[in-house]
């Protein structure tokens, strides 16, 4: 009995988990699923991948992945993108797809002051399988038992198509950042059985943070030497969807070529269930050539625990276009973490 009931309170996570955003670890390595204005932050063209693969120890899988791509154009001062997103779950065969087009325009407040606004339009779709799920009317739980097959009380349409709107600020200087978006302007439909109930809830977020630059090292190439960037930043990333709310502070070290980020995750909710509280860890390493590759893993400290859940994997990978003029960097001067 024990096993079933937690069984089901697994089930009703994933489901919050598809009726609500994913939470990647690596958010500013997947910049325009945290804030549509930081579509062309990098004064470049960028390609940007990411893979989620939560809670690996259960024998029902969830993932999640993004790709992206975006390109800043100095003559209209403006960002342009793309954005593809996905998640699966496996118990249901319950998958969310969303694809967007996203544009950012800089303003320049000062001599190195920038704001950044940006939107972004997007096509979801949604797609269920209920054949093999037991509903909870189904359930006895005086007895234990479960009353029919699976799938029977299922009357609904299982593929749902909308369009959603998302939009965002960003400032910054040389020092500090600060962002807020919002998310699901639109609050589409993700009722499978009414064709008019419940609707996603619009997401707030707000992310902000300060960076230090340490002395810089030497790296010697045989001919000269070259300064390696040092420097240690501290940053949070709040959001708010619904009845759930959700807060990351943690700090990340750059140490040419390598980043090392540390994280703590997690807010209580009005409800008992953890709000996936995990500590998080990463590791990067960016490359001359401009890939920038990424691995953090989450170890769950919720009421699941690490035993039940085995945490999560995330991957990112990314690479920067260089610019045909020698002075240019791969990164203009934003200060926000890497990873």
């Amino acid at each position: 009995m024990r096993k079933l009931f937690f069984v089901l309170g697994l089930f009703f996570q994933v489901g919050l988990c598809l009726s609500q955003d994913v939470q990647y670890s690596q958010f500013y390595a997947n910049p325009l699923y945290l804030n549509p204005a930081f579509a062309g932050s990098t004064g470049l063209t960028r390609l940007g991948a990411n893979f989620r693969n939560q809670w690996p120890a259960l024998d029902q899988s969830f993932i999640a992945y993004t790709a992206y791509a975006d390109h800043f154009s100095e003559k209209y001062n403006s960002g342009i993108g793309i954005s593809i997103s996905g998640a699966k779950e496996s118990f249901t065969n319950s998958q969310v797809h969303e694809i967007g087009l996203v544009y950012s325009y800089r303003l320049r407040l000062g001599d190195r002051r920038f704001l950044h606004a940006g939107a972004q339009t997007s096509f979801v779709s949604r797609d269920a399988l209920f054949d093999e799920v037991i509903l909870g009317t189904q359930l006895d739980i005086d007895r234990g038992t479960i009353v029919g097959a699976p799938g029977d009380g299922f009357d609904g349409d299982s593929r749902l198509r909308d369009i959603d709107l998302h939009a965002g600020l960003l400032y910054y200087d040389q020092k500090f950042w600060f962002g807020a978006s919002v998310f699901h302007l639109l609050e589409p439909q993700i009722s499978y059985l009414e064709a008019n109930g419940n609707t996603l809830p619009m997401k707030y977020a707000l992310q902000g943070g300060v960076k230090f630059d340490l002395a810089p090292g030497d790296i010697n190439d045989y001919f000269n030497n070259t300064d390696q960037e040092r420097s240690l930043s501290f940053a949070f990333n709040y959001k708010k969807q619904g009845q759930f709310s959700q807060l990351d502070i943690g700090s990340e070290f750059y140490f040419e070529p390598l980043v090392l980020g540390f994280w703590y995750r997690g807010l209580p909710t009005k409800y008992s269930l953890p709000n996936n509280e995990s500590i998080i860890s990463l590791l990067g390493v960016r490359l001359d050539s401009g890939l920038e590759l990424g691995y953090s893993f989450d170890f769950s400290i919720s009421k699941f625990g690490q035993r039940y859940s085995g945490g999560a994997h995330e991957i990112s990978v990314r690479y920067v276009f260089s610019s045909k003029d020698p002075s240019k960097k791969y990164y203009p001067e934003l200060p926000t973490f890497r990873y």
